[in-house]
C-alpha cells in the first residue's frame, strides 16, 4: 500500500484534517485499496515515510527534502486537493 502523507508545522490540526480529506477522496475514487492517508509534522517527516507528501503553500520552501510534493494554496479546498492528488496518482 502506498502512503500519502499530509504534513503541517505541528503534525496535529491541519495535517490531520487534510489526511481525512485524502482518505475521503481515495474512498470516493475507489483508490483506498492502493493508497492510504497519514499525517505528520514537518520536523518529523522524512522521505522514506510516504510515497506522496501534501503541504500548505506556506511550508513548501521548508519541505524541499520531501519527494513527490503536492503544494496546496488552500488546506480547506477539497476540490484543489482532489485535482492535484489525482493528477499526481495517475501521472
Amino acid at each position: 500500500m502506498k502512503i500519502i502523507m499530509a504534513v503541517c508545522g505541528s503534525g496535529l490540526g491541519s495535517s490531520f484534517m487534510v489526511e481525512m480529506n485524502i482518505n475521503d477522496i481515495l474512498l470516493a475514487e475507489g483508490l483506498n485499496s492502493e493508497y492510504e492517508g497519514a499525517h505528520n509534522s514537518l520536523a518529523d517527516a522524512s522521505a522514506e515515510q510516504a510515497d506522496i507528501f501534501v503541504v500548505a503553500k506556506d511550508l513548501a520552501d521548508s519541505a524541499t527534502h520531501l519527494p513527490n510534493l503536492i503544494v496546496l494554496e488552500s488546506l480547506i479546498d477539497k476540490d484543489e486537493l482532489k485535482s492535484k492528488l489525482l493528477a499526481k496518482i495517475t501521472k
